[in-house]
Parts: C-alpha cells; sequence; structure tokens
C-alpha cells in the first residue's frame, strides 16, 4: 500500500499539471504564441542547463560498479534501437516511428528516479551511476532517432497532426529521414543539438570530479527547474483528445512496451547478472518509469509526431502508478529489494 501510495503522489501532479495547461489554454490564458516561445526555450535553454547540472553534480565513482555501468548503458542501447528496428518493420504510418520509438523507451529516470530510491531506501545507492550511465544515451539515441525518423513540416504546423499524418506519410515514404541525401548534414544536426550540447559540457565536471561555482550551480538549478512545469503545461494547452483519439493504438501499444514488456525483460536480466536492492530499482526507473515530459518538447521541436509523444505521455503517467506498484511488489515478494 505505501509503494501504491508513493507512486500516487509521484504521478498525479504531473497529471494535474497538465490539465492545469488545458484549463489555461481553454481560458485564454494561455494561447499557441505561449506555447511555441515556451517549446523552444524549454528545448534550447532549460533542458540542457537541466542536463548539464545532472550531470555535472553526479558522483561517478561513489560505490563505482562497473558491471552495473555496462548494464545500463547497453541495456538502453538495446532498448532503443531494438524498438526503433521493430517500429519501423511494423508500423505502416512510417511518420510516427520517430515519437513511437521514443515515447516507448524514453523514461523520467532522472526526474523520478532519485525521489523513488531514497523513498525506499533513504539514500540513492546506484541510481547516480544509472543516469550517468543511461541518461545521456537516453538523449543522444533520441536525437538520432528523431532526426532520421523526421516529416517534412507543412509549413504552417511545428508537428504533425490530424489533419496532415496522411500527407506526411506519404512525404516520409517518398523521401528518407535524410531527405537532403547528405549523412553528414544530419550527423551536423545532431551534434549541434542543444540537448547533446548540454550533456557534453557536464561530462569534464563529472569525470574530472571538478565543482561547480556556487553561482553556477544556483542559475543552473533555477534554470532547469523550469523545465519540466513548463514543458507539462504545454502539453496541457496543446494536448488534443480528439486528435489523440486517432493515436489509441499506437499509444496503448507504447505504454504497454513502455511499463510492462521492458521492465520484464530488463529486471529479469538483471537477476540473473545478480543485481539486488537499488540497483534493480534503478533498472526498474530506467526501463519502467512513464515516458519523459522531455520527450514532448523533442518530438515538437525536431519535426516528428507531438500528438503522439503527448498522448503516451498522458497515458504512462497515469497507468505508472500501478505497474510501478505491481513491479515493487513482485520484487519485494522475491526478496530481491
Amino acid at each position: 500500500m505505501d509503494s501504491f501510495l508513493f507512486a500516487i503522489n509521484a504521478t498525479v501532479p504531473v497529471f494535474l499539471v497538465i490539465l492545469l495547461g488545458g484549463w489555461l489554454r481553454r481560458t485564454g490564458m494561455l494561447n499557441k504564441a505561449f506555447t511555441d516561445v515556451a517549446d523552444k526555450y524549454v528545448f534550447k535553454v532549460a533542458l540542457p542547463v537541466l542536463l548539464f547540472y545532472d550531470i555535472a553534480t553526479s558522483d561517478l565513482y561513489r560505490d563505482f560498479q562497473l558491471s552495473f555501468v555496462l548494464f545500463c548503458a547497453f541495456g538502453t542501447i538495446v532498448m532503443f534501437l531494438g524498438v526503433w528496428f521493430f517500429s519501423q518493420l511494423l508500423i505502416k504510418d512510417k511518420s510516427i516511428v520517430g515519437a513511437f520509438s521514443q515515447g516507448a523507451v524514453r523514461g523520467s529516470a532522472a526526474i523520478l528516479g532519485v525521489a523513488f530510491v531514497q523513498n525506499i531506501y533513504g539514500e540513492p545507492g546506484q541510481l547516480p551511476l544509472m543516469i550517468v550511465s543511461a541518461v545521456p544515451l537516453f538523449n543522444i539515441l533520441s536525437v538520432v532517432i528523431l532526426t532520421f525518423s523526421a516529416v517534412p513540416r507543412d509549413g504552417n504546423s511545428n508537428c504533425v497532426d490530424g489533419n496532415n499524418v496522411a500527407d506526411a506519410s506519404k512525404n516520409r515514404a517518398a523521401a528518407p529521414a535524410l531527405r537532403n541525401g547528405a549523412i553528414a548534414s544530419a550527423l551536423k544536426n545532431i551534434v549541434k543539438n542543444p540537448i547533446i550540447l548540454g550533456i557534453l559540457a557536464g561530462l569534464p565536471f563529472a569525470l574530472l570530479c571538478l565543482p561547480l561555482p556556487a553561482i553556477a550551480a544556483k542559475a543552473a538549478i533555477s534554470i532547469g527547474n523550469t523545465a519540466t512545469p513548463l514543458a507539462l503545461l504545454s502539453i496541457g494547452a496543446e494536448f488534443d483528445g480528439r486528435k489523440a483519439l486517432a493515436r489509441l493504438k499506437p499509444t496503448f501499444s507504447a505504454a504497454f512496451i513502455k511499463l510492462l514488456f521492458l521492465p520484464a525483460v530488463f529486471l529479469a536480466a538483471a537477476v540473473a547478472m545478480g543485481f539486488t536492492h537499488s540497483q534493480l530499482i534503478a533498472i526498474l526507473i530506467m526501463t519502467g518509469s512513464s515516458t519523459t515530459v522531455s520527450s514532448y518538447i523533442m518530438a515538437k521541436n525536431m519535426d516528428n509526431d507531438a500528438v503522439l509523444t503527448a498522448s503516451i505521455i498522458v497515458v504512462t503517467t497515469l497507468l505508472s502508478s500501478i505497474t510501478l506498484t505491481f513491479w515493487l511488489f513482485l520484487l519485494r515478494l522475491y526478496g530481491l529489494i
């Protein structure tokens, strides 16, 4: 019961802020101009700063265990590339492949993880190692997938919606993601991505154990703290239930993969490798937490299906309180945590 209440307390506030964004849009307090600016700010400023701070202040060498680090890193790569590969094979509408692949894999590891592990053990344990091993790859692989799965803009929209998805699919089939015929151009876009730059800027501090100056740290915290609430308000303000209904099948398919299939596969592998306690909790957060709100910001700003991404975030946020509690119960039942 305690685990269920904790999961509810972690997920319901997220959903309430999304609802607030929708209400503010209907009352006219928020409009499209606001959400467009907010999305760009979160994508280009707040998220990179948040990732920079999280990585720069991580203690890589505390309770370092190479096998755990490698498991998290290679597990992340396998998850992303595996889901992307099968999505390319099985999804007919190629315009949603990028959003589906990202939404089905990328969880709220950094945001939810610390609170979750500390609530159970009173200390972060192995979570910082998981965050440093997996979260940078979450972002890098998301950028790669979204870049290669991008759909050409129609000139009036920042993302694919219900009115132009058919045309987008035709464009996507006629023109691969590398529609300019230049792999170098695509790689350049990946390297220039603000998320990647934020990660790269934080790595030297973490690897060399360099402390951030107090002024810089406080400024980074203030800026980074604006990322999640602004992203949630933007999701709520732009969420269109009618368009989301047209994506129910891929939404629930992604939610199944995110909340049930991936945790089942990787927790079983982790147990077989001898991981226990906070290591298993960290792996559960890595594989089975709700889809992170930053997925929406990246999908919208990188010409992928933002409507599908928002739907996946809403559904996984609602269901994760139940599924996370189920996984915690199962791990406790077998004495693994």
